[in-house]
């Protein structure tokens, strides 16, 4: 995983980027967890109020209808699946904002590995709320046939 470190941490006890970044990749631990559980309403307890996603023929506006599509989803076609995340880079814009990138897959019962067109390539946004890190935006598309040796480093 690359980070790109945009602001400073400062003496006073804040939170370190290492911390952060610990903090940022346990959404995807979480809410893989949640998916593997198939429970709607602790994967998206990991969702801002106003969460947007966006994936091939769908646009989710917001928490409830990020809900309301999972539930449906975990009830039959997602129904005993497992979600993969492996966080590829981690840009904190801030200390309340990060952008994420990762390589996510989802296997279904039975499959002892993810055929490779069901790879994508994510783009997440989160921010910090109340010490707490939500997704506020979600956006996938098919991956490239094989992840990238070397995360891309944008150095600033």
């Amino acid at each position: 995983m690359s980070t790109v470190r945009t602001h400073s941490v400062t003496p006073d006890g804040n939170s370190s980027v290492e911390t952060e970044e610990r903090a940022v990749a346990a959404v995807f631990e979480e809410t893989s967890k949640a998916w593997a559980d198939g429970d709607a309403d602790a994967f998206t307890r990991w969702y801002a109020e106003g969460a947007t996603v966006i994936l091939p023929g769908v646009h989710l506006r917001d928490r409830a209808e990020v809900q309301a599509a999972m539930g449906a989803a975990f009830a039959d076609p997602l129904k005993g699946s497992e979600r993969i995340h492996t966080v590829q880079s981690v840009r904190f814009l801030g200390e309340n904002v990060a952008i994420v990138v990762t390589r996510s897959a989802t296997t279904f019962p039975n499959e002892t590995e993810t055929p490779a067109e069901r790879w994508e390539a994510a783009t997440w946004t989160l921010s910090k709320k109340d010490g707490r890190w939500l997704i506020e935006a979600y956006h996938s598309c098919p991956a490239p046939a094989e992840p990238a040796d070397t995360p891309h480093r944008d150095e600033h």
